[in-house]
């Protein structure tokens, strides 16, 4: 179980977030949907080290890593694809690839990206900076892959991307889910993230609005009051 318990966090003097709690069992998909500037991506950055919270915990497996780095976090399975892809852009993607694999897993890891995203397996000599939105996004979603994580905490991964190119992510994200992958998803489409997950938490001026299973969704509702029909 991966949870946040009671997190209070903001930036400067600024309070963005306050007493958020959510939880993310094993294996499953969550979705962590709210309008903009709810919080959403503050809460991620806290999950995965980048920012530390004023009040409240991290927790893996009932263990408290709140005060662990990105890094550490990382190597205990906790994976965070932040929005914007975040590739190597001058290194080819092969290069990206190699770089974020762990030593003496090279050639497996290769292997696992390019059978997750069959397109990155044509794209191996071309700078990854090259290629077109959709393909880093790829790029950045395989070398998650690669890592075999057991929390991955996903942002906005389907931002600016043609229909065609979300289907293929979702259909990613479904695959890591099957292998056991716990998903933190915040999402752009409501009706993707909701059909992709088993929970649902509404962030809303930074607190919790709602909290449940996603058979308990009102889906138009929702994307009326808080998403404004779409994006989060």
């Amino acid at each position: 179980m991966f949870a946040l318990d009671g997190i209070t966090a903001g930036y400067g003097g600024t309070t963005v977030l306050r007493d958020v709690s959510v939880r993310v069992p094993d294996g499953a998909v969550v979705a962590l949907l709210g309008p903009n500037g709810a919080g959403k991506t503050t809460l991620l950055r806290v999950a995965s080290g980048l920012l530390r919270p004023t009040g409240g915990r991290v927790l893996l497996d009932g263990a408290d890593v709140t005060t662990q780095t990105p890094h550490a976090l990382c190597a205990r399975g906790v994976c965070h694809v932040p929005e914007g892809r975040g590739v190597f852009p001058s290194l080819t993607v092969r290069d990206n690839l190699v770089l974020l694999s762990k030593a003496g897993t090279e050639a497996e890891s290769l292997e696992r990206a390019v059978t997750a995203f069959p397109r990155l397996g044509e794209r191996l000599n071309q700078l990854a900076g090259t290629m077109s939105g959709g393909e880093q996004q790829m790029l950045a979603l395989a070398r998650t892959y690669m890592q075999r994580p057991r929390v991955v905490l996903l942002d906005e991964v389907s931002m600016g991307l043609a229909p065609t190119i979300v289907d293929e992510i979702f259909a990613f994200l479904a695959r890591l889910s099957a292998e056991g992958a716990s998903l933190l998803l915040v999402e752009q489409y409501v009706t993707r993230a909701l059909e992709a997950a088993d929970f649902v938490f509404l962030l809303n001026r930074g607190q919790i609005a709602f909290a449940g299973e996603v058979g308990e969704v009102d889906v138009a509702a929702l994307a009326a009051e808080y998403v404004g029909g779409g994006r989060g």
